[in-house]
Order: C-alpha cells, then structure tokens, then sequence
C-alpha cells in the first residue's frame, strides 16, 4: 500500500519540474500543449504543461485529493483512470481545432471515475467515495458545459477527462464483475 500514495506527488514533480523549467529558463514559452497538427506523443506531455503557477496551483489542488481517493481503492483503478483519459484525449487531439494542456482533462477523468463506481458497484464505499466527491467537487461539473467556461480553458478537454474516466469506471466494473463471478463458481 506504501508506495502507491507516492504516485501522485511523482506525476505532479514532472509538472512542477516542467513549470519551473518554463518559467526560469523559457519565460513561460516552452508549453507541450496537445491539439491539431502537433505530434501524438503530446497527449502524454500535455497533462505536464501549464500556462503558469496559478494554472499549475488550480489543478495541483484538486489532482492531489482526488488521486488520493481513486488511489483508496487500487493502484490498478489510478492508471485506469490515466489510461482511459489518454485514450479519450487522443481523438480531441487529432480533431479539435486548438490545443490544451494541463492536468484538469485528468482531473476531470479521476471525477468521472469516482463519481460513477460506486453506482456501477453497488457497494457502500465506493458510494460514499463518490458522495464526497460530489459535494467537494461537483461544482466543478459546470465546467463540462460548452460557453461555461472562461476564454482560453478547454471545455473539451475537460469532457474527453471526464468521458475517459467514465470508461475508466465501466472497464473497472466489468473487470470486477467477471473476476467476481469466476470466484463464485
């Protein structure tokens, strides 16, 4: 269980790491933003980039609780979560006509997950996990709305995180369902 919590605070040094490089060395010019007509590999750069500390600091606040909370239940459920995002972010990459960057698309991914598992399950804790997400975080799901969000944040970038850990939450499910079954027989 240890060495898990760390994983978190791994991904944020790459973010953190990349910033302060930006900042320092670039003058906030050196983004890995992903979106059309640049290279696939920036899906995975792009939740390590940042328009600034203030960009960074937002998402850093709620990447940290709800990684945590996905984290309560497996390291297997956290790189889910990851895995679907990317998954979701790659098409929006390829077609949506602007780029983004940061980790919100994951944040949104890692409140899609939380907030559906429990339904999917039917079990008491992973309903309680997505009762306190929601009353933390639901607000949050305004943002999913096309025109809610200010100029220059990524609606869409925010929907493809969420979707992705929506999938996230039914692939879990499904895998649970059927190793629970096997068990049973």
């Amino acid at each position: 269980m240890g060495g898990r919590w760390l994983i978190p605070l791994l991904l944020l040094g790459l973010a953190w790491g990349q910033e302060l490089i930006d900042q320092l060395l670039f003058g906030g010019q050196w983004n890995l933003p992903m979106g059309p007509g640049l290279p696939l590999w920036r899906v995975l750069s792009a939740p390590f980039s940042h328009s600034g500390f203030g960009h960074l600091i937002s998402n850093t606040m709620v990447f940290m609780p709800l990684s945590w909370l996905v984290l309560t239940r497996s390291s297997r459920d956290y790189i889910a979560v990851w895995i679907g995002v990317v998954l979701v972010e790659l098409p929006i990459a390829l077609f949506w006509p602007a780029a983004g960057h940061g980790l919100s698309g994951v944040v949104y991914g890692l409140l899609g997950y939380l907030l559906l598992i429990g339904v999917l399950e039917r079990r008491v804790v992973p309903i309680l996990l997505g009762g306190i997400t929601f009353w933390l975080y639901g607000s949050a799901l305004l943002a999913l709305i096309p025109g809610v969000s200010p100029a220059g944040v990524s609606w869409i970038g925010h929907a493809g995180g969420f979707l992705g850990g929506v999938l996230a939450a039914f692939a879990i499910r499904t895998d649970s369902s059927g190793i629970d079954q096997i068990k049973g027989s």
